[in-house]
């Protein structure tokens, strides 16, 4: 192999999830680059890969990332939508060698790009494994890293128990592709797939190239002293650039994709997208971390902790990072953690990572990990807090432990786009808020779920919660939220988790107006610390733009295209509607009056 320039290295963002290793293996090596490698995985294609290697000879692990992408420019440290991968250099500077693979049909691969996830991906994924191996600069052994879709991609491949695949390190995943990415709360996710297919699959992104030498020269501007400037213009206009992306045109085979998933693709039965790992969970033995960035919604969220509850891999071999809200672009973040990870499980390196808890979780409100022995905290009590009238609609109602008198409250649903008369809100609120005010500190982890008894005034509707902290000086913090469709509340049991409560998508079950019905759903975990004087406050809406937070402000989430009618949606009290949270660290004091 002939190398290239080497690329300038990056280790921007969180690094380590509080603590600090105390050995590394190796480091010092430097980085070869060897672009446009060929990898047969059968049927006479070959897939491109880039392949990286300390500058000092030897074998050493392979990290693989399977992309579904054309990586052109993902290595230079430009921020497109799905650079994900890591800064190379980091890696093999450490003593390990990145295979930056693209799956058929992209960038440089052979082939024709199928559906994304497919068990043709997984086949070609365990090939590329294979391969890695078996190279001179490689010792036989082979670990995966990436993140999005480089990670959702792992637990499908891992599940197949590669001979050479000794651990993986996944960030930000789905592990059911149907109702987890394609779908979300029962609707189709189409503000998010229409930002990643216009981000990702055009004609002119797939059909452009930058040479290695140009990907070098431009990493030394872009994760030079330049970058912190490119990150808070990246932050700063992150909504302008996902607008762009959102109005791309996407190649013809991206748009009939997107298309089936929107307009056909209703249940699970009749999906194109594989179910993904979920259902093959049990069949993961390797060592893995997986972690989840805390201020996701409607995307990455709910996979890591299928992924963590249900792997077959032994529970002192599996951990997990329930990481702060950030956002940001490229990924660089937890390449630290990643190999301090490897080099305990490869290399035996006394750095302290086999004596960490197996969860570590940031809690808001303290700026601090806590660590658990598992999620949700074994110890944590349940608290069931009731939701109540304090009058009229527009005041803010109550949460409270006590079981409140019966009464109703409601709001107004508008569909998104819908044109409305200036002062509407005065007459007809579209989020209903409730607080509870803390009278003792408590510190709150584990599952988030609602139960609603809701009614009506149309058919179907669909309703969100955002759960935050309001501190003393009245500012509100984001803390988690959830969302469920009213015509599709039949649990799916089999599919459920500690912390997430699935719906069957293939049972529709319309509204009678106004006749009540019970909605149970789960908010995403957001653990926090709740100090005297503080308040827990719930919203309740039925249009995302109205609760969701922007993405510059650390918080990837989406549109989504709801409600589908105007109407009037009323949350019932007198103990037919609560939320229920988890308190920890042994304390039970009185949340509020």
């Amino acid at each position: 192999m002939t190398p290239h320039i080497p690329l300038k290295p990056s280790t921007a963002g969180p690094q380590y999830a509080g603590w600090t290793p105390r050995a590394v293996a190796m480091e010092g090596l430097g980085d070869a680059v060897h672009a446009g490698q060929r990898v047969p995985v059968g049927d006479g294609v070959t897939l491109n890969a880039d392949v990286y290697t300390p500058a000092v000879a030897g074998r050493y692990p392979a990290v693989v990332s399977f992309a579904g992408y054309s990586t052109e420019w993902h290595t230079a440290g430009i921020p497109t939508g799905s650079n994900e991968i890591g800064s190379p250099p980091v890696f093999t500077d450490r003593g390990y060698c990145p295979v930056i693979v693209e799956r058929r049909g992209m960038g440089r691969s052979g082939g024709e790009p199928g559906m994304f996830f497919s068990d043709q991906d997984v086949d070609d994924h365990e090939a590329v494994i294979a391969w890695a191996a078996e190279q001179p600069w490689c010792n036989g052994e082979v670990v995966l890293f990436g993140t999005s879709y480089y990670g959702m991609t792992q637990p499908q491949v891992a599940a197949r128990r590669p001979p050479a695949l000794r651990a993986f390190f996944a960030n930000e995943i789905c592990t059911d592709f149907v109702r987890q990415f394609q779908q979300f709360a029962g609707v189709p996710n189409s503000f998010f797939l229409a930002l990643w297919l216009g981000a990702n699959f055009t004609d002119a992104r797939e059909a452009g190239r930058m040479s290695p030498t140009v990907r070098a020269l431009v990493s030394r501007l872009t994760n030079g002293p330049l970058h912190p400037l490119l990150e808070k213009l990246v932050h700063r206009n992150v909504g302008t650039v996902f607008r762009r992306f959102m109005a791309a045109t996407p190649s013809a085979w991206a748009r009939e994709i997107f298309a089936h998933w929107t307009f056909d693709e209703k249940s699970r039965e009749s999906a194109t997208i594989p179910e993904g790992s979920t259902g093959v969970l049990g069949d993961i033995d390797v060592p893995f971390v997986v972690v989840q960035n805390l201020g996701y919604f409607n995307f990455h969220q709910y996979g890591t902790y299928d992924l963590f509850e249900n792997a077959a891999t032994p529970a002192d071999r599996r951990w997990m990072v329930l990481a702060p809200a950030e956002y940001d672009l490229p990924v660089y973040a937890w390449e630290g953690e990643a190999l301090a990870f490897f080099d305990h499980v490869l290399r035996g390196v006394d750095n302290g990572y086999g004596e960490l808890p197996h969860v570590r979780y940031w809690v808001d409100g303290a700026d601090r990990y806590e660590t658990a022995t598992a999620f949700p905290p074994p110890e944590g009590e349940v608290r069931r807090l009731h939701l109540g009238s304090a009058g009229a609609d527009h005041v803010t109602h109550r949460l409270t432990e006590a079981r409140p008198e019966e009464g109703a409250n409601s709001w107004a649903a508008v569909p998104l786009g819908v044109p409305m008369p200036g002062g509407l809100d005065e007459v007809a609120n579209q989020v209903l808020s409730f607080e509870l005010p803390v009278t003792e500190d408590v510190e709150l982890a584990g599952a988030v779920t609602a139960r609603l008894t809701f009614s009506s005034s149309e058919i179907d509707s669909f309703v969100i919660a955002r759960l935050s902290r309001v501190d003393t000086a009245g500012t509100a913090r984001q803390l988690s939220m959830g969302a469920m469709r009213p015509v599709v509340r039949v649990e799916d049991t089999a599919r459920s988790t500690a912390i997430e409560i699935a719906t069957d998508l293939g049972v529709r079950e319309p509204l009678t107006p106004h006749e009540p019905v019970v909605l149970r759903f789960s908010l995403t975990p957001g653990p926090v610390r709740l100090t005297a004087g503080e308040s827990l406050r719930l919203d309740l809406a039925s249009r995302t733009d109205l609760v969701r937070k922007d993405p510059r402000e650390g918080y990837p989430q989406f549109d989504l295209p709801v409600p589908p009618y105007l109407a009037r949606n009323t949350v019932h009290f007198g103990g037919a509607s609560w939320i229920e949270v988890t308190s920890v660290g042994g304390l039970r004091p009185t949340l509020g009056p």
